[in-house]
């Protein structure tokens, strides 16, 4: 008798700690996986951005200030730390909020959306510029010329981009499309004279969609117009700066009339303007499609 009650108090222990598991799971599930991943209840309260001096990021400063979030951090760090978490995030099907931009590979990777912007702190629809250094068209007029005509679409960017992103060199990348592209390039390059290695020099904004046109630019402007090219990978402040100061030819990563509002008004009157090389061009804040927000104003 005494061996049977045991054993039956041994079944009851068990199947006690088993609902109390159960429990467990349960509840960490509602804190961590795709059952809670819906909403921002539970997860911490932070927007993760990109590198300090970014236009993007004092927009989302100023957001923060103008939808009263302030519980909401915004985190500092670079684009590849920015869609590392995403990828973790996504995969986990967590919630997590980003700064984000377009064109941009993981739009086409990942399933995700704007939040709605009501007060328009991120303002309408930017564009990418090409600024150039004054003086450029009286001593390089071939290659004022083509930077003065290239324009192209964010689906085009986008090929390079997804490319480069699934582990081609950018260089190679951009050969490659121009290579496939040969209408779209002789729109840019038709009846110009090319030169003999004259020197020149672009500079750029560590963003893929700036690797992406930079390299097509340097490539054309090599293999179609004969020059030697230099492309400097520069912050933002450099990048204008060095247009201003006439230190670079070029730059085809100006992103008018938000992201980079500040550099405009520094240096404006020191540089030439070429006008937009993309259109339809947008900021803002994005979270994953199955986060059930869909406003900055969800996250008072």
């Amino acid at each position: 008798m005494k061996m049977k009650k045991m054993k039956k108090l041994m079944v009851l222990a068990g199947l006690a700690s088993m609902f109390a598991l159960t429990a467990c799971g349960a509840a960490t599930n509602n804190n961590g996986d795709a059952s809670a991943s819906n909403g921002i209840s539970g997860m911490k309260h932070e927007i993760i951005g990109i590198d300090p001096g970014a236009g993007i990021m004092k927009a989302t400063e100023q957001a923060i200030s103008d939808y009263g979030l302030e519980d909401w951090k915004l985190i500092e760090g670079s684009g590849a730390a920015m869609t590392a978490m995403l990828d973790k995030a996504v995969k986990a099907q967590n919630p997590i909020i980003i700064t984000g931009w377009t064109p941009h590979w993981m739009f086409a990777k990942y399933d995700l959306k704007y939040l709605e912007d009501p007060q328009k702190t991120y303002g309408e629809a930017e564009e990418i510029h090409t600024i150039v250094r004054q003086g450029l068209k009286d001593d390089h007029p071939t290659a004022y010329e083509f930077l003065d005509r290239f324009e192209w679409t964010s689906d085009e960017m986008g090929e390079i981009m997804t490319a480069i992103q699934e582990g081609s060199d950018p260089a190679e990348a951009a050969e490659a499309w121009v290579e496939a592209n040969p209408e779209r390039v002789d729109e840019w390059v038709k009846d110009l004279s090319p030169v003999n290695g004259d020197t020149f020099k672009l500079s750029y904004v560590a963003w893929d969609s700036e690797i992406a046109s930079t390299n097509v630019l340097e490539y054309v402007l090599e293999s179609k117009l004969g020059y030697d090219v230099t492309s400097l990978q520069v912050e933002a402040g450099p990048m204008w700066t060095g247009v201003a100061s006439g230190d670079v030819d070029a730059s085809a990563a100006a992103w008018l009339p938000l992201t980079h509002a500040d550099y405009w008004t520094e240096f404006g009157e020191k540089l030439e303007d070429l006008g937009a090389n993309m259109t339809g061009v947008k900021t803002g804040l994005v979270v994953p499609a199955y986060m059930e927000i869909s406003s900055i104003e969800d996250l008072k």
